[in-house]
Parts: C-alpha cells; sequence; structure tokens
C-alpha cells in the first residue's frame, strides 16, 4: 500500500511497524531517503535505514502520533510530528520529515530527523 498524501505516511509507518514488517516499513521512505538517528549520524539507504529500524520492527514496537504541521510546496512536504513510541523502549520524539511525491503520484519520507528537538536541547 502506498500513501496517498504526506500526512498517510504516518499511519503506514504506524501500521508496518506494529506488524513487525521491516521490508514494508522501509516502503514509506524514498529510495534516495536520509535519516538522523539519535546520535546525529546520517543513515543513507536502504541498508542502514533498515539497520536503524529494524530493533523496533522486531518488538512490534508501537507508534502514536500526533501531526502537528505539514507545509506542502508542489512536490515536497515538510511535516512536524510527534511521536510517542512504547517499545523497545518508552520514548518521546518530536520528528521533523521532509516527504517528497513520488512519480506514480504515492508519497514516501525523503528526509527524517526523529531527535532534532533533543540533540539541539543538549547543546
Amino acid at each position: 500500500m502506498s500513501a496517498k498524501s504526506p500526512e498517510e505516511i504516518c499511519r503506514l509507518f504506524q501500521q508496518y511497524m506494529g506488524q513487525g514488517d521491516i521490508d514494508s516499513v522501509l516502503s514509506v521512505y524514498d529510495p534516495e531517503a536520509v535519516f538522523l538517528n539519535q546520535s546525529g549520524e546520517l543513515k543513507k539507504g536502504e541498508e542502514e535505514l533498515r539497520q536503524e529500524l529494524t530493533p523496533f520492527a522486531t518488538v512490534k514496537a508501537i507508534f502514536d502520533f500526533n501531526i502537528k504541521q505539514v507545509i506542502q510546496s508542489g512536490d515536497i512536504a515538510l511535516m512536524h510530528t510527534e511521536w510517542k513510541i512504547s517499545s523497545p523502549q518508552q520514548m518521546s520524539v518530536y520528528a521533523i520529515e521532509v516527504a517528497r511525491r513520488q512519480p506514480d503520484g504515492s508519497w514516501r519520507w525523503l528526509i527524517g530527523d526523529p531527535f532534532t528537538i533533543g540533540r539541539l536541547a543538549a547543546w
């Protein structure tokens, strides 16, 4: 299933994580996706994203989200989202993500930075 809007990416991510389906989780990311992990390391490509996200999918982590804002310009959308995660450890993050419309009209995340607020607060 493909996201028909930037907002739908969150719902699919939540669903696929809850099912423990890492391949479907990765399908919500653009082939050129980049992701900043909790330590601020830039992860690129499917294999590096798989390494970051597999621990969550393995335990079928429960992600709840609240989309705060979506700003769209053409085929690009900037998303501000609060996530609450129940496992493998409880955490709450404020994510800044960029989504890109694909040639088939679906949407995927291109840039993910789920730890910006916590990382910047530590500076």
